[in-house]
């Protein structure tokens, strides 16, 4: 005996690890506190990156405009009294504008001639003056230290380092409209640096206090909208536990509100649809035990049937066959009798065989194997078998189709149900004689329908055509050895298919029809 058992996993397992679990109010909390941390450092980032430079491009420009503004001066006028060093005079005669932009602005500047007078704004004047002559006359040593941060074709505006002061500047030099006179403008650089500084400064303490106190809104405000949905998840654990008395009890004034609503509905409701469904599961035992009873007669009467005609065929076929071979005395009567017997032998054989074709396909022995395949090569194929039939019938087949329509089913089964509707629309032909199969597309699913003039069927019949050994015409069916098992056939691989199948009236003949999956 070959044995089962399970040997013992000598190597590594891996161990799924347990999803950590985090609060909805934690998980608020962390990501609002996360965003204005997040947006504080990329405040303080920016400013310590970009803000300085950002403040020497408009120091730049403040230079430049206060050059203009030089340049608009009646330089002669004021330099006249330049050799009397009228110091106060040379003020007094600055425009108020040029004043107050220098004040405001931390601006030094001196003007010189080519006689190297000057007059200047500011402290140290001097030095500004003796700068100014240095690079005027490229004497100033510092002038190859300094870094050039904007040049025109009237100036230069540069960042310098003063060896006497110990400071940076950013100043502008060079020669104004009028000819013979030199300018220079100076701001100093630290006050820069030290604004940039206080700014970052300024903004990094706001933003911890703006975190910390959001940080505590957030965290109380979170317990108001977060308290809710915890009832609701309490709540939900309650109800698949089938405690069906829990109910929501808060009040939030929005949505939330509407779903505790609709969860005590839920809960009420399932209450009802359980005791409704535990009444209709006692039914349900009953109506099972007895469907089983009834299965298991009608596989009985099918098995004895399929027994019994079995052993009656074989002889039948045996006599007739011997009885044909033999020689007799009325060889026409010997001849017709052996074709009778073997023509219902025949026809007995055709009952048994259908027969255990229904068992299997009731009995759900006869699995149905799904596949894709093309329902119009299917009916073409199953008509050209069928063509001599067709012929002595002497019928009309009517079927058209544009190209190919794929469908999922039984490709064996569908053949089956199309050759039984075939068949039988063939023996019940009157009138004009025709046959029409069509095929209808309806969203996912086909409707093949087998259409043929004649007769229409009583309507109180036809609820019974799929029944086994029903008929409606039984002279008309023995005739052409019918059986009345076809339609039950039918039924059987569609009711496997879980498909629908059906029949209909019209005024010159009947349609059946069934339906199939496309996707």
């Amino acid at each position: 005996m070959k044995n089962t058992e399970k040997q013992p996993w000598t190597g590594h397992k891996r161990v799924k690890k347990p999803k950590k679990f985090h609060t909805l109010r934690s998980q608020i909390a962390t990501v609002f506190i996360g965003l204005l941390l997040l947006s504080i450092l990329s405040i303080t980032a920016v400013n310590g990156l970009f803000l300085e430079s950002y403040y020497v491009s408009k120091k730049t420009d403040v230079l430049l405009d206060a050059k203009e503004k030089l340049e608009e001066l009646d330089i002669e006028s004021l330099m006249e009294d330049t050799n009397n060093t009228s110091t106060h005079k040379f003020q007094d005669d600055i425009p108020d504008v040029l004043s107050i932009a220098s004040s405001q602005n931390n601006l030094s500047w001196v003007i010189m001639d080519s006689n190297n007078y000057y007059q200047g704004w500011g402290e140290g004047k001097e030095m500004l003056a003796t700068k100014l002559f240095g690079y005027i006359y490229d004497l100033d040593t510092d002038k190859n230290r300094s870094r050039v941060l904007k040049q025109t074709d009237g100036c230069v505006i540069q960042q310098v380092h003063d060896r006497f002061t110990g400071m940076d500047y950013v100043e502008c030099w060079g020669s104004l409209e009028d000819e013979g006179y030199y300018f220079i403008i100076r701001t100093p650089f630290e006050s820069i640096k030290e604004s940039a500084s206080i700014s970052n400064g300024f903004y990094f303490y706001v933003g911890l206090f703006i975190i910390c106190v959001s940080g505590l809104l957030i965290w109380i405000f979170t317990k108001r909208i977060t308290k809710p949905i915890s009832e609701l998840t309490a709540l939900s654990k309650r109800m698949s536990d089938l405690e069906f008395d829990a109910r929501y009890q808060s009040r939030s004034g929005n949505e939330i509100d509407v779903l505790g609503d609709n969860f005590n509905r839920m809960s009420s409701q399932l209450e009802i649809t359980i005791s409704e469904l535990k009444s209709a599961n006692n039914e349900l035992q009953k109506d099972i035990a007895a469907k089983i009873k009834i299965d298991e007669m009608r596989k009985e009467f099918l098995d004895n049937v399929s027994h019994e005609l079995k052993t009656p065929i074989a002889l039948v076929q045996g006599y007739a066959e011997g009885l044909k071979e033999n020689i007799s005395e009325d060889p026409e009567s010997r001849e017709f009798y052996c074709d009778v017997i073997m023509d219902e032998a025949a026809k007995m054989n055709k009952l048994v065989k259908n027969l255990l074709t229904l068992n299997q396909l009731e009995s759900g022995k006869d699995a149905v194997v799904m596949e894709r395949f093309d329902i119009v090569s299917l009916i073409r194929g199953v008509l050209q078998s069928m063509d001599i039939m067709i012929q002595q019938k002497e019928a009309k087949v009517l079927f058209e189709a544009q190209g190919p329509v794929y469908v999922w089913a039984d490709e064996f089964k569908t053949e089956e149900v199309v050759t039984n509707y075939t068949s039988n629309a063939l023996n019940h032909l009157d009138g004009q004689r025709q046959i029409e199969i069509k095929i209808i597309p309806d969203g996912d699913k086909v409707k093949v329908t087998v259409f043929n003039t004649g007769k229409t069927i009583p309507e109180e019949d036809l609820p019974n055509l799929w029944s086994k050994f029903y008929k409606v015409d039984k002279a008309r069916t023995r005739e052409y050895g019918g059986s009345g098992i076809g339609l039950s056939i039918v039924k059987a691989v569609m009711d496997g298919m879980n498909q629908q199948y059906g029949v209909q009236n019209y005024d010159n003949g009947v349609e059946f029809w069934f339906t199939l999956d496309r996707k």
